[in-house]
């Protein structure tokens, strides 16, 4: 991530908690990444070259103003302004892990073969709150590879239950053996 664009999104995340409204700004951040993944061409136009940079700030303006906090907003014509839009994704990133980090938050993810229900989600994030007597945010990705079984994977921790794990471990015994 650019330095500049790193820095823009710490001083959103300050500057958003300080006014208690860095909740908001958090998961407006990731309605907006939606929206952006959803609208590729919308995207494509905020980088045209051929459109003067006034022009790509009033249409985020347009499309946003009213509907995402004013911090959020400004911050997007700010990275538009200053160039550095495509950084966006990696912005929402790190304001989500500086919010994490000011809030004591640990972000987990759950890797699975298929989607976990949300009761199971929640289990497994108690659980895992209750091993680090923190608070802790829970995603579910899913991975087919991983056959079946749970991988947890939190700061520089992985928990691996899966399947394919337990495979691999009976191949490499079956090859020491043999060998």
């Amino acid at each position: 991530m650019n330095r500049a664009a790193k820095n823009y999104a710490d001083a959103l995340l300050e500057v958003a908690h300080e006014d208690g409204v860095d909740d908001l700004v958090l998961s407006q951040f990731a309605d907006v990444r939606k929206l952006l993944d959803e609208n590729p061409d919308y995207v494509k136009l905020i980088f045209a070259p051929n459109i003067p940079k006034e022009e790509r700030v009033a249409l985020l303006d347009e499309a946003f103003s009213g509907r995402i906090h004013v911090y959020l907003l400004s911050f997007l014509k700010l990275l538009c302004e200053q160039g550095y839009f495509y950084e966006y994704q990696y912005c929402e990133t790190r304001y989500r892990t500086y919010y994490n980090t000011i809030h004591g938050i640990i972000a987990a993810v759950a890797v699975t073969a298929v989607p976990l229900r949300p009761e199971q989600i929640e289990k497994l994030r108690v659980r895992l709150s209750e091993l680090t007597g923190k608070q802790v945010g829970m995603e579910n990705r899913v991975d087919p590879s991983v056959l079946g079984g749970v991988r947890l994977e939190y700061e520089a921790t992985e928990l691996d239950g899966t399947v394919r794990q337990k495979l691999d471990g009976i191949s490499r015994t079956l090859s020491d053996t043999i060998l």
